[in-house]
């Protein structure tokens, strides 16, 4: 079972070949230098294609509700007497570490600033009262129950399959319904686990690129001097590697639950130290509002595109982007989620991996975005011309030098942001381990190490090859092909639960 597959080989080539590729300079290939070549390839997946991220995404959160509310939701993931291998907080800790991390903090007062700049919708006023009402929904939007319901679909799969009908933890496994065991352990299968792979890669490389250009602004904003280039960037992803290769070597009961566990006390601290170090009353106001238009709006959000706009570029550039980049974290967040939640019920299960998560994130949005938003509107702190002039990875440490004890939150932060990185990269050598071990419970330390090292020069030729833009780039790509894995999986799914349901009693609770 431990042993590495076809998929290992053929995608660890392929990761070489595409970063080799990324390191050739652009003079060399003047057309077909990597950022062009991605670049032309993203601009025709949004312009074409943007409707399907948007109803596929929309499809998944449906799809989710539908098995809360079925007669499968009391199907047990795993065997009649399994338990719960953690409790809920290191449960909630660590899938949300995995889901997120890196991300929240990179885009907690910038996301929402940007939208009271830049509107979503057509004619608002920017930085009126009306964009701010709306920049803050649109972040619980990008953020909560979407993305959730992409990992959950996936991660239930992965659970069921595995823990339930003992088949392999691999996402080819979970086809067999629909696809059959001969195909499924055929080139088709390989074939669908090397998407899985090389969206992992590109998805878990976004991430830490961020963490990277995040952690170096973070430094370079806070230590005068000291200046934000791509060589330290590079020494950060160089230092976080070495830190998240040892912590993969120690297993996943060691480092990621403690790390994991670590994350959140850090980020609850954080996030209630600037609850009352700024706007507290603003901040719980704004939140509760929001979410009440969050909740009312989600069908129309849900479906919302610009046919008659002259430029669509915010849906492209802001939900298009997230859609897809959730899609492709699924098989590395989803495969993580899976292999932590034996025990539970589909009921249990979805409604935890769907409403804590994006509780949690709704706060921090308000707390992150809302304090940036009140120095703007109320009390003319001009955060925006940093961003405009050093970055979008700025915007968090602009606004808490607003902020009473600004430079040990801006400290804790850097810190916070550390551990995301070092856990979401350390999750992720783990699942690439299963996905290419034949969904090995334990990988070899050889194979988690050729692909913390594989995700790291990723992560490196990424920022080399254009810094944000090209990060995005390579998730939208990433995530196309894997799209339509996961429209197959919710049938596969479907087809399993129908025949389990000719065997037994689904309305007796926690089915056995």
């Amino acid at each position: 079972m431990n042993q590495v597959t076809k998929v290992f080989y053929i995608s660890v080539v392929v990761a070489l070949l595409f970063i080799g590729w990324g390191v050739i300079p652009e003079e060399t290939l003047p057309t077909w230098n990597l950022s062009n070549v991605t670049s032309n390839i993203q601009g025709f997946l949004t312009d074409k294609f943007g409707w399907f991220y948007l109803l596929s995404a929309t499809g998944f959160l449906i799809f989710a509700i539908f098995l809360i509310f079925s007669k499968y939701g009391n199907i047990k993931l795993g065997k009649p007497d399994d338990e719960p291998e953690y409790p809920y907080i290191t449960w909630f800790a660590m899938l949300f570490s995995a889901g997120m991390g890196i991300g929240l903090v990179f885009w907690g007062a910038a996301e929402p600033l940007s939208h009271f700049h830049t509107p979503a919708r057509i004619g608002e006023a920017p930085t009126s009262e009306d964009a701010a009402q709306s920049a803050l929904k649109y972040s619980f939007f990008h953020w909560g129950l979407h993305p959730w319901a992409i990992y959950a679909v996936l991660a239930l799969a992965l659970a069921y399959f595995k823990f339930r009908k003992d088949a392999p933890g691999v996402i080819s496994a979970a086809l067999t319904p629909v696809l059959g065991e001969k195909r499924v352990k055929g080139p088709i299968g390989t074939l669908i686990d090397f998407i899985a792979v090389f969206a992992t890669i590109f998805g878990v490389a976004t991430s830490l690129g961020l963490g990277a250009l995040q952690i170096s602004s973070g430094l370079a904003y806070t230590i005068d001097g000291l200046e934000d280039t791509f060589g330290l960037q590079l020494a950060i992803i160089g230092v976080v590697t070495v830190l998240f290769m040892i912590s993969a070597m120690t297993g996943l009961n060691k480092g990621i639950k403690y790390l994991s566990n670590t994350n959140i006390v850090l980020a609850i601290l954080l996030m209630v130290f600037l609850l009352f170090a700024g706007p507290t009353n603003f901040i719980m106001d704004y939140f509760t509002t929001t979410f009440g238009s969050y909740v009312r709006d989600l069908p129309y959000m849900s479906f919302r595109l610009t046919p008659f706009a002259e430029d669509n570029s915010w849906v492209q550039g802001w939900t298009i982007f997230y859609w897809a980049w959730w899609i492709s974290w699924a098989p590395f967040v989803g495969t993580f989620i899976a292999r932590v939640s034996r025990g539970r019920t589909i009921r249990e299960f979805i409604l935890g991996v769907l409403l804590v998560p994006t509780i949690f994130g709704a706060l921090w949005f308000s707390v992150f975005g809302g304090t940036a938003i009140s120095l703007e509107f109320f009390d003319g702190v001009d955060i925006y011309t940093d961003v405009q002039e050093l970055g979008t990875e700025v915007a968090l440490f602009s606004m808490l030098q607003h902020i009473p004890l600004g430079a040990v939150m801006s400290i804790i932060a850097l810190l916070l942001i550390s551990t995301f990185f070092v856990t979401s990269a350390d999750s992720a050598t783990f699942v690439l381990g299963m996905q290419t071990t034949n969904g090995s419970l334990n990988p070899k330390n050889q194979v988690k190490f050729t692909w913390g090292i594989i995700q790291a020069g990723a992560a490196a030729v990424l920022l080399w090859q254009g810094g944000l833009g090209a990060l995005q780039t390579a998730a939208i790509i990433a995530a196309f092909p894997f799209t339509f894995i996961m429209i197959l999986i919710c049938f596969s799914l479907l087809n399993a639960f129908q025949d389990e349901a000719k065997k037994i009693d689904l309305k007796k609770k926690k089915t056995r």
